[in-house]
């Protein structure tokens, strides 16, 4: 019998919660807003605090007996065509690192897509799981990565058929993708599992323009940020699994392993009232953003100085597979000055933030939240910042190494050199020496040094030159990095 998608279990017990005037001797202790500071309910309004109760014992009764948070997990895997679907108030950044702890044991291999986000490392970190990295595909010309394609997975197993499973990214933070189905032929021929951080596709399952669904192109599991590109709370994810090559009892326990004990029931409200817009409407809403962003496009395309990547930049042979149109990244380079600052002009003088900025792209995120009034503030500070061009003060160029030096060999697993005995050095000193530390400009989190990996002058010297025109570096213990954390002379 088919699910009802108008049902929202979650937020109904949320109302069924106050109306039955519940008088709460129990965590959280403000009590529905009562002991909240009326500073705080000033500025964030009292319903933050209503929503804000118990799971259980608040939300549902003690064991949870009316199996709310079940429910509503079941209507999100009918949703988007999963077997078992899981939700997470930590953030994709949990949620894959469960998935990895589900497929690989410490010291076995895991081969994954080198454009991971930094999750990801921290996730080889805390279980010891030996990565086999499979490079992604890099557009010299734009210095842009791509997901990695199918042949480089299969070469990899190839080179290591002891491999647990695979791991990709997809999309990316640029909206570029991978031959999800060839991947997971590839894995699903050695009886392997396919992990897709799709961290960025919660949109991609409810209209048939954009690129395929990891769940519909046969991936295991995947791992899906509600918050991007959906319209639920900051930290709202969910992984969704299908198939017989991952035990759900066994994601449940490692997921149960890393997550909160205090869940937020205003995250997962979110969560479920997302999974009933997107059920009920999403075809509609997205065919609206779909025909906005293209004619955002086109006008940006426009004005002077700018130039919007679309298909045919990002995808083709050596590039990407499949591309999604809504975030609408834009070449800055023909202004004479980086991302970095057309991104933080934007935000002074129009008010405007876009997603993320590198040292030649602004990525302008748009979705079905957006309309012709949020684009025409958009496109008319765009028209202003490429008139004020001349005024940008000039940026310092970013020393961008070739693929090939952007690489940096492993040579010890990212656990052993994160918990090993470290010292601090100057930068110029780094060079050769074993990195301690993530190193990654952020957004969008793609790490370009990992713990364990071999430090060399051309990705310092990148580093260090893009720091200077404007890159932002907040796990680097030095965010400056004037010095590195490396591991100690007499460990390394």
């Amino acid at each position: 019998m088919p699910l009802d998608h108008s049902q929202a279990p979650v937020l109904e017990a949320l109302a069924r919660y106050h109306a039955s005037q519940q008088l709460s001797f129990s965590p959280p202790g403000h009590k529905q807003a009562r002991g909240a500071d009326p500073r705080v309910r000033d500025v964030l309004g009292d319903a933050v605090f209503y929503g804000d109760v118990l799971a259980s014992g608040g939300l549902d009764d003690r064991r949870s007996g009316s199996r709310v948070l079940e429910r509503a997990e079941r209507l999100m895997a009918d949703a988007v065509h999963a077997s078992h679907t899981f939700f997470s108030t930590c953030g994709s950044s949990l949620s894959v690192k469960a998935a990895m702890l589900s497929v690989a044991r410490p010291h076995e291999k895991l081969l994954i897509g080198r454009d991971a986000h930094k999750s990801v490392v921290a996730g080889l970190i805390l279980a010891g799981i030996q990565p086999v990295w499979v490079d992604p595909r890099w557009d010299a010309d734009r210095h842009l990565a791509h997901p990695p394609s199918a042949d480089d997975f299969e070469a990899a197993f190839t080179a290591h058929p002891d491999a647990k499973g695979a791991l990709v990214t997809s999309p990316t933070p640029y909206g570029t993708c991978a031959d999800l189905r060839a991947l997971a032929d590839t894995c699903h021929r050695r009886r392997r599992p396919l992990i897709v951080d799709e961290a960025w596709g919660a949109h991609l399952p409810f209209h048939p323009d954009l690129p395929t669904w990891a769940m519909d192109a046969g991936a295991d599991l995947c791992v899906t940020s509600i918050h991007k590109m959906g319209s639920g709370l900051e930290q709202g994810s969910v992984f969704h699994l299908q198939g017989d090559l991952i035990d759900p009892t066994l994601l449940k326990t490692r997921a149960d392993l890393l997550g909160t004990t205090s869940p937020s029931v205003l995250i997962y409200a979110g969560l479920d009232g997302w999974r009933r817009q997107m059920a009920q409407h999403g075809r509609g809403l997205l065919d609206g953003a779909l025909r906005l962003a293209s004619r955002v496009r086109e006008a940006i395309e426009a004005i002077d100085g700018l130039h919007v990547h679309g298909r045919a930049d990002f995808c083709g042979p050596g590039l990407a597979d499949d591309f999604d149109p809504l975030p609408v990244v834009i070449d800055v380079s023909g202004l004479g000055t980086t991302g970095y600052r057309v991104a933080d002009w934007l935000r002074t003088h129009r008010s405007v933030d876009v997603h993320l900025s590198d040292h030649r792209r602004i990525n302008t995120q748009l979705s079905h939240a957006d309309d012709e009034e949020t684009t025409g503030i958009l496109l008319a500070a765009l028209h202003a910042v490429s008139a004020a061009a001349s005024e940008l003060r000039s940026a310092p160029t970013v020393d961008v190494p070739p693929p090939a030096a952007l690489r940096l060999p492993q040579t010890c697993l990212p656990r052993d050199a994160f918990f090993g005995p470290v010292e601090d050095v100057p930068a110029q000193d780094a060079v050769g020496r074993v990195a301690a530390e993530m190193i990654t400009p952020y957004p969008p989190g793609i790490p370009t040094a990992l713990p364990g990996e071999l430090l060399t002058e051309p990705v310092l010297r990148y580093l260090r030159s893009g720091i200077e025109a404007g890159m932002n570096l907040p796990d680097a213990v030095d965010t400056q990095l004037n010095t590195v954390r490396v591991v100690a002379a007499d460990e390394g």
